[in-house]
């Protein structure tokens, strides 16, 4: 192994239940995974970041969550750099994507916000590293997301398919691969009210493979309430985030579906619906554009959630369905390799940004380097 062509991608995404860790190794043609981890989310601080999308949080606790996290992830790297027998001396870079509390791509001033004070992680661990992804392709007009579907193009475009990657995590975001162009963006909800609503109702952090939706019936009501949120309507390019798919925004459809004597469970197994169809309905689209057999692979905390899987199983039928571990990545390790990816570009200032997916007026390298 050409040990100087080793990055870490960090990610701590929309569900809040870990920060992941990947290795990379771009000494090959294409990116090798090497070695990833999970580690957990301190509990306090994963309700403090929760309560941020609440906007009631003082802006000297949103600067020390910002100091804390950039700790957190300093620690996990550390303790990863261990676990593997590495130095400091053996990685490139580190690409940190940071934990979004706010993302707003519309409105008069469009901006995005990730917390995680990267040039912590720089000075803790003595590796330079890249982090503020989004902001440059947004000042280029972009929706500064999703940054993953041209890591995707590069790991799993099969001339042979129509290759779709979904990845859920809190939010769903797709990428569709073809020889011509690529498309990608935030199709709706993921984990995120899957992992509200059973929190709400049973205490427990998520549905451990969506065996408590199982037990429940689909609500036609509340999935025809949610499915004509006018999210699902806007064209691409477009992102979103638990700023406005939340519990705020559940209990709203809830109570236009008079779901009020609704069982939990059947509520449950209506978001899966919720969750798969808004998903599935592209897929179906782009299907009818391409003769190429169609392959969907899933990645991220959703591909573990077999009634989620089932339900994409029926919806689309035609489909060869899998997770991207058979094509060599886990399916919970894509989004940091990714931004291992992104670092890797950013010291080689390669572009990685594609403006058929954010809708930015050029690509460009993206993020910002902190020397130690």
């Amino acid at each position: 192994m050409n040990q100087k062509n080793l990055y870490i991608g960090i990610m701590s995404g929309t569900s809040l239940d870990g920060v992941d860790m990947a290795l990379v190794n771009f000494s090959a043609q294409k990116a090798q995974m090497q070695a990833a981890t999970t580690y957990p989310m301190p509990e306090n601080l994963r309700q403090d970041l929760l309560a941020l999308h609440q906007g009631t949080v003082h802006l000297q606790k949103l600067g020390e969550l910002q100091q804390a996290l950039g700790e957190l992830y300093a620690d996990c790297t550390l303790k990863f750099l261990e676990e593997n027998q590495l130095t400091k001396q053996d990685i490139v870079a580190i690409g940190c994507h940071g934990q979004t509390i706010w993302h707003a791509p519309s409105g008069a001033y469009p901006f995005t916000m990730q917390i995680g004070n990267p040039q912590i992680i720089a000075t803790r661990t003595g590796i330079p590293t890249v982090a503020d992804f989004r902001n440059k392709d947004m000042v280029l007009g972009g929706q500064g997301a999703p940054l993953v579907p041209a890591f995707h193009h590069a790991l799993f475009f099969d001339e042979n398919y129509a290759t779709a990657v979904l990845n859920i995590g809190g939010i769903s975001n797709v990428s569709l691969l073809s020889k011509t162009n690529v498309i990608g963006f935030d199709t709706g909800p993921g984990n995120a009210l899957l992992d509200l609503w059973i929190e709400k109702s049973l205490g427990l952090a998520f549905d451990k493979n969506g065996d408590w939706a199982k037990t429940g019936k689909i609500l036609p009501n509340l999935l025809a309430c949610a499915l004509s949120d006018p999210y699902f309507q806007l064209p691409a390019p477009k992102s979103t985030g638990r700023e406005y798919f939340n519990l705020v925004w559940l209990e709203k459809i809830c109570h236009l579906a008079k779901t009020e004597n609704a069982q939990p469970q059947d509520i449950q197994a209506t978001l899966v619906e919720i969750t798969a169809q808004c998903s599935a309905h592209v897929l179906q689209q782009w299907q009818e554009a391409s003769h190429n057999p169609k392959r969907l692979l899933l990645c991220g905390g959703g591909a573990k959630n077999l009634a989620l899987v089932a339900t994409f199983k029926r919806l689309l039928p035609h489909w060869e369905i899998t997770t991207t571990a058979p094509f060599g990545i886990h399916p919970d390790d894509v989004e940091a390799a990714a931004f291992a990816w992104l670092a890797y570009c950013r010291i080689h200032n390669y572009t990685s940004n594609l403006p058929s997916v954010t809708g930015a007026k050029q690509a460009t390298s993206l993020g910002t380097l902190y020397e130690p």
